[in-house]
């Protein structure tokens, strides 16, 4: 299994086939391609986590949403959702680091035609859409988004919005509202068509990573935290409870997406962290094998680009130097005779010809209110070639802004489902084998659905044939037909 494998994409694709309720399935592929070689794949992986960072520590720039960044052009979650009446689909990374839902508009004359994989890219145009309408800077919506009154502002007058990112890109356009499709749950492994209202942003240009021809998709659907996110505008509609839920399969491939109550299984809390605009959660301690790390309490602190983020667009684990070198010391320390040696004066690597499990110790997180992270040897021990490499990473060594900060990505995430519970401002996961199936609740009629793994019909007309991996989970939006 090579380096690349590590980064894992879902897919959840909107399937439209005739004289059939069309749904949401999910299918896992990597992002990395193998043909770069060693240093190619090395510098892909950390330019990932690179850039993702940025948007993470992203803050005070022309944001309307106030200083959110956006989703990498590498990896992440990617929809392909249905806009407008009639409605056209559109392909879309979905970003748990964003709030923002925005599409290329037609104006856009420097959007590339096609994207990622040879993906045919769609520009929305509202005046093709009988339900498309502009939404003016005096909209309740647009004073919420730029905290405030536009001075500028006159009758008729559209809500511009600037998407300014860590790397020099950006995307500007207006926000427009028009209608969204999905599917909501209706029976065990049973999904009937719905859809909802749903201001975003209409792309009128952009710069940046944003129109590679390798990477571009026509958006970006941000799950944030913030009330101008999708979830939050179907949420306060009652169309869907605040919650999503994410299952990456590190092992098969595949996954679960799911936005909705998911009663099965059950799973442990802890409290996200007040006044903060990422998933942050208040560390406590990290235990290496049966022993403690010897950390200070102001290591755990959480503030201004300090404290634990937990983030499912990015690859591996960063850790402030003080606990890396700590983790790392104590984790060698079980083969001491072991010959290191440096890749890309980055990533530490070794040769090792016997189980991982057997001969290095597990390493495992403690948060408020007794959730734990246990990560495995085989996790955070990823083999290249002949060689077993580090997951973990020193904040430090990419830029001092976040030095300080820890960040939870995929090397820890998969293979877990993890819960976001924005009702109750908490988050969870739970160890689970994610090709299986979830129970949500049906906050109308009480009972309780199945949502397990089907498979892509070959009638439907999609662009998953291009995924590595073809396992194909239902999906949902858990809400009521609109």
């Amino acid at each position: 299994m090579a380096l690349w494998k590590k980064k894992l994409v879902l897919y959840i694709v909107m399937c439209i086939c005739s004289s059939s309720t069309s749904g949401y399935v999910i299918s896992v592929n990597s992002k990395f391609s193998s043909g770069g070689g060693l240093d190619n794949s090395l510098a892909a992986l950390k330019s990932h986590d690179s850039l993702r960072h940025l948007h993470i520590l992203a803050a005070g720039v022309d944001l309307p949403i106030g200083g959110i960044g956006r989703a990498d052009t590498v990896g992440l979650y990617y929809a392909n959702i249905g806009i407008g009446t009639p409605s056209k689909n559109y392909s879309v990374q979905v970003d748990t680091g964003s709030d923002i839902m925005w599409v290329n508009c037609i104006q856009c004359r420097e959007c590339p035609k096609r994207g990622y994989h040879g993906l045919e890219l769609t520009l929305y145009n509202p005046l093709d859409s009988v339900t498309g309408k502009k939404i003016s800077c005096d909209h309740e919506f647009c004073l919420e988004v730029r905290k405030g009154s536009v001075s500028t502002c006159k009758s008729n007058m559209s809500c511009m919005y600037t998407e300014v990112y860590g790397d020099g890109g950006y995307s500007l356009g207006y926000f427009v509202r028009d209608v969204v499709q999905y599917d909501r749950v209706s029976g065990d492994r049973q999904t009937s068509l719905a859809n909802g209202s749903v201001i975003f942003g209409c792309g009128a240009r952009q710069s940046g990573d944003l129109g590679s021809d390798d990477d571009a998709l026509d958006g970006i659907l941000g799950f944030g935290k913030s009330n101008s996110s999708i979830l939050s505008q179907l949420a306060s509609s009652g169309k869907v409870k605040k919650m999503f839920a994410h299952c990456l399969d590190g092992v098969n491939g595949g996954g679960i997406f799911a936005m909705g109550h998911v009663v099965q299984p059950k799973v442990n809390m802890t409290p996200l962290m007040p006044n903060q605009l990422h998933y942050n959660v208040n560390m406590t301690g990290v235990e290496v094998g049966h022993e403690f790390l010897n950390l200070t309490a102001d290591v755990f602190a959480t503030g201004d680009k300090k404290g634990t983020i937990i983030d499912s667009g990015t690859t591996l684990a960063y850790l402030p130097e003080v606990i890396y070198k700590a983790l790392v010391r104590k984790i060698f320390t079980w083969q001491p005779d072991l010959k290191l040696r440096t890749l890309r004066d980055q990533y530490t690597c070794f040769e090792y010809s016997k189980s991982v499990d057997d001969g290095f110790p597990p390493v495992t997180f403690h948060f408020e209110k007794s959730l734990v992270l246990e990560v495995y040897p085989h996790e955070y021990l990823f083999p290249f070639e002949n060689l077993f490499c580090l997951g973990w990473q020193d904040s430090g060594m990419g830029t001092s802004d976040k030095k300080n900060l820890t960040i939870l990505g995929d090397l820890v995430l998969s293979n877990r489902l993890v819960l976001y519970d924005l009702e109750n401002q908490a988050i969870g996961w739970t160890k689970y084998n994610c090709s299986s199936s979830i129970k949500l609740k049906d906050e109308i009629t009480g009972s309780v659905h199945l949502v397990g793994a089907h498979f892509l019909s070959s009638a439907c007309s999609c662009w998953t044939q291009r995924a590595l991996q073809i396992l194909l989970l239902a999906i949902l939006l858990h809400g009521l037909l609109s």
